[in-house]
């Protein structure tokens, strides 16, 4: 092995002495499919001579039936170990692999490239405090190496090493290393902080990977194993907030009791002033017990037995934190939530969520904005779908202690446990703990989509134009009473009835006439972002008003209903006498006589209630309305 001297075989104890106190390095390797993630690892694992001969033997004789390098040893072999993995050549499920050199120890991850199995690329990625993300170099940046890279982010991965791969099928091109290197900047800017290293490298031929490639002597920042064997990982715990939770009380007898877990952040000492999060008792510790003896302070991550000077409640799922902690419990808090499952995560379902020991009962109220892993850019969601990332509002029934994953990641992430089938379905890290002093609402929690699929029905203004005794009101009163009977949430706004309130003050001039339709718009409007479907009533002859109704709605949200009834048939059944005072002066400006109709150029339906009974003519607008997805 390359870190191994001497001293193994003259002094064992002193060289376990000294490999026990190395520092340790957990990183991950992540990026698309085919970007040579397995083979990297197994290229470290070789070149390290951390490869056992009977190891290297059965790689070589596995090649030949399930490799993927030609005459080559596919070195990938040694991390895909799964049936279907070498069947298909790709990585599926996560493999550890350890190794050391002289400087540090390693404990990596090689995580999948394909989308299906972000959920696994993730769960890797968790206990990460470095990630090489592999780009091939003839390819450039992917789908996946953006989404693997914002995971990274999301989940506090401060190092990214980008190592550019398989140069050699590249010419060992400074040119394209230097493309990629620009790309992957401009990509990153959206990021959170994070150290960036850039490295090119051949996994297959081993260019700088363990050794210094001569193929690109212009690239002089040495190799990829220097670079992880030299990034300082030891300021990256957090330190300052002591977070202890409870995991099992351990009770062996009479005279003991004491309270085991993992510290998740801060360091414990025997003497300290704590406060039982949630109920607020406070004590002081006694000792910090472990299997090797009792220690004088504990740091993050070691596995502790706390026991305490009072007698005290406490049980799993609680948490210690030092007694002037301004931490406090919450039932509401904001998330970066990555759904894992091939069931879209819905609004207002109830789920569990395990943080730390504790599981509890809760809900995503909302989604804030969902993420496009290619831009950034964040867009409105109505649920979340497999490999779906999106930051969201999160209320539970009973209260958690957290703090924002930024912070302190150990208390500040949870998953997601679908109730029915157990599965892990999703996975969050902590934004903000929301109290009721801070909530902020951004937008409208309810949106008109929301409430349209409650109705199963599509907002919409249906518009009835026509002559005055066309049998606008009467064909939109019976469509409305269908559609009520049918189960659809409506309401009909009627030019007479609007006349007498919202719009009494206005009079029959031109002027007067487009304001009355301005109103009846807003209006109309108001009901669609409602979710409703609005039945509107009027003669409204001139073809500007109606645009300008049209024009205040989204597209396909407005359906003018052309009532091509015949003048004469209107003045035939003049059910006001309107027509007759028209004819003998008594009325100015009316339509169809003394004042034009403009018929409409493209109606989205047209009916004769002339030649239409009202049954028929309401069974041909429900045809259409169908046809236009308002109604199933």
């Amino acid at each position: 092995m390359s870190h191994a001297s001497s001293m193994i075989s003259e002094n064992i104890e002193t060289y376990l002495k000294e490999h026990e106190q190395k520092d340790l390095l957990r990183f991950i390797t992540c990026g698309s499919v085919d970007d040579g993630k397995s083979t990297l690892i197994g290229r470290l694992l070789h070149d390290s001579k951390m490869i056992y001969e009977d190891q290297l033997a059965a790689i070589t004789r596995d090649s030949k039936t399930s490799g993927t390098t030609g005459d080559k040893v596919d070195l990938a072999l040694l991390v895909d170990g799964l049936q279907s993995e070498r069947e298909q050549g790709i990585t599926i499920d996560v493999a550890y692999r350890f190794f050391s050199t002289d400087k540090r120890k390693f404990i990596i991850a090689d995580t999948p490239g394909h989308e299906q199995y972000t959920r696994n690329m993730a769960t890797g990625a968790s206990t990460a405090s470095l990630a090489i993300i592999l780009i091939d170099a003839r390819h450039g940046i992917q789908t996946q190496t953006r989404r693997h890279s914002y995971i990274c982010s999301l989940l506090g991965i401060r190092h990214l090493v980008v190592a550019v791969n398989k140069m050699d099928l590249v010419d060992y091109s400074q040119e394209r290393f230097d493309e990629i290197v620009t790309e992957y900047k401009a990509f990153s800017k959206n990021l959170n902080d994070a150290d960036l290293y850039f490295v090119p490298i051949s996994a297959l031929e081993g260019d700088n990977v363990v050794n210094p490639s001569e193929n690109m002597d212009w690239y002089q920042d040495g190799p990829l194993l220097r670079l992880l064997e030299s990034v300082d990982v030891k300021h990256d715990s957090n330190l300052e907030d002591l977070r202890f939770p409870v995991q099992y009380v351990n009770r062996p007898n009479l005279n003991f009791r004491g309270y085991c877990g993992t510290l998740a952040a801060g360091i414990l000492h025997p003497g300290d002033a704590i406060r039982v999060l949630g109920s607020g008792r406070r004590s002081t510790v006694e000792r910090i017990v472990t299997f090797d003896g009792d220690l004088e302070a504990a740091y993050p991550g070691q596995a502790i037995t706390v026991t305490l000077e009072d007698e005290i409640d406490i049980s799993r799922g609680d948490m210690l934190v030092a007694a002037d902690s301004e931490l406090e419990t919450t039932t509401a808090f904001t998330a970066d939530l990555v759904w894992m499952h091939d069931t879209p995560m819905e609004v207002g379902r109830e789920y569990e969520l395990k943080a730390g020991t504790s599981v509890v009962s809760g809900r995503v109220a909302r989604i804030i904005h969902q993420t496009d892993v290619n831009t950034l850019e964040r867009h409105p969601a109505e649920n979340l779908p497999l490999n779906g990332i999106a930051r969201c509002q999160i209320e539970v029934k009973q209260p958690l202690g957290l703090d924002p994953y930024k912070r302190s990641p150990h208390s500040g992430n949870f998953i997601v446990i679908d109730r029915m089938t157990n599965v892990t379905v999703g996975a969050g890290m902590v934004v903000e703990t929301l109290s009721a002093s801070n909530i902020v609402w951004h937008d409208m929690a309810v949106t008109k989509q929301r409430r349209a699929e409650r109705n199963h029905q599509k907002p919409c203004i249906i518009w009835f134009t026509g002559l005055s005794g066309a049998g606008k009101s009467t064909t939109a009163n019976a469509l409305e009473r269908q559609l009520f009977g049918m189960g659809y949430s409506t309401y009909l706004l009627d030019g007479d009835n609007v006349r007498h309130g919202l719009c009494g003050d206005l009079g029959f001039s031109d002027k007067h006439r487009q304001e009355n339709i301005r109103r009846v718009g807003e209006v109309a409007k108001l009901m669609v972002d409602a979710g409703m479907i609005t039945l509107v009533s009027f003669i409204s002859p001139f073809q500007r008003d109606r645009q300008l109704v049209r024009d205040m709605v989204e597209s396909g949200e407005f359906i003018e209903v052309f009532v091509n009834t015949s003048l004469e048939v209107c003045e035939e059944r003049d059910p006001k006498g309107l027509y007759q005072k028209a004819r003998a002066g008594q009325i100015d400006d009316f339509t169809g006589i003394t004042s034009p109709y403009e018929t409409p150029k493209n109606p989205e339906i047209e009916i004769d209630a002339g030649e239409l009974s009202v049954e028929e003519s309401v069974k041909t607008l429900i045809s259409h309305l169908k046809r236009l997805n308002v109604i199933a």
